[in-house]
């Protein structure tokens, strides 16, 4: 009797010490939530230590000087219709604004004047002549003779504004054909040509009237179109062989585009008299010689005056 009562109270107390210390066994955690833990968690660290690290002095970008712009030149403005005869002096190369070095290569197609002497000049920016030569070129009026030269120069500047002028007279000394092409000298760098477009042709185209035509009755009427240099006035004028002025008129243009004119110019002679028909144009660029004068352009016609 005794050991079945140590046995109940044995079972007993057992039984009690296991029901106050249960076991609890933890609910398994997903993937999802443990990749979003660490997400956190390494946002955290990261804004920590940002906050945390000293920030970088920043050192402004020094801005670039922008280099000289050289202007490009305007384009040439497009002729009317009747501008199709080629210049007396027909430039090839180099074209309008070209950039020249020295030496550069001048190539011409010309129709030299009765004389046979080309005149071939480079002007600078203040007028001083920085190359001139003559040259004895045969006349052939049907064509033209191909020619080229080496222009040498020299500039004080590193680049200036400059002019290629030639021209040839008649056998009586006047001015048969001048042309002129503006050009940009430099003292250092490469040659850059521009093509020559518009400037191959006269400036000037008269309607109805060519060279050798004769004129009656004391008034000659001249109607055309003229493409002006530059915004100088432009002059007509008939002279006779003996370098005087019979007659002489004043045309205004507006601007340098391609503009018609009409009018006449009077004249007075005796007799049957060859005058030659010049019609040019100055510019102040140029120095003003005693040949020369300060011609940009002139283009002529023979005529025979009748009183």
């Amino acid at each position: 009797m005794k050991y079945k009562t140590l046995i109940v109270i044995f079972l007993f107390t057992l039984l009690s010490a296991c029901s106050q210390s249960t076991v609890v066994i933890p609910t398994p955690t997903s993937a999802d939530e443990i990749s979003t833990v660490i997400a956190l968690t390494a946002e955290s660290v990261y804004a920590t230590v940002t906050a945390l690290a000293p920030r970088p002095t920043e050192t402004p970008t020094p801005s670039a000087t922008p280099l000289p712009v050289t202007p490009l030149p305007s384009s040439t403005p497009t002729f009317a219709p009747g501008f199709t005869e080629f210049a007396q002096i027909r430039f090839i190369s180099p074209g309008p604004m070209s950039s020249l070095v020295s030496p550069f290569n001048l190539q011409l197609l010309l129709v030299s004047g009765e004389s046979q002497l080309v005149r071939v000049e480079l002007i600078g920016e203040d007028g001083r002549i920085l190359y001139r030569s003559l040259e004895r070129v045969s006349r052939n009026p049907s064509g033209g003779v191909y020619r080229n030269f080496e222009i040498p120069f020299e500039i004080r500047a590193v680049s200036e504004r400059g002019f290629i002028r030639i021209s040839s007279k008649d056998d009586h000394g006047r001015v048969q054909t001048l042309n002129t092409m503006p050009v940009l000298l430099y003292s250092v760098g490469e040659s850059q040509i521009t093509p020559v477009g518009n400037m191959m042709y006269e400036r000037v185209a008269y309607d109805g009237i060519e060279d050798g035509d004769e004129v009656h009755g004391g008034i000659l009427n001249l109607k055309g179109r003229f493409w002006p240099f530059n915004d100088q006035p432009v002059f007509l004028e008939l002279i006779s062989s003996e370098q005087k002025v019979i007659s002489s008129r004043v045309l205004d243009f507006q601007g340098i585009d391609t503009e018609p004119f009409e009018t006449t110019l009077p004249y007075k002679v005796n007799e049957p008299t060859l005058a030659r028909l010049s019609i040019h144009q100055d510019s102040f660029d140029l120095v003003n010689d005693s040949e020369l004068k300060q011609y940009i352009y002139v283009s002529t016609l023979e005529l025979i005056l009748y009183p």
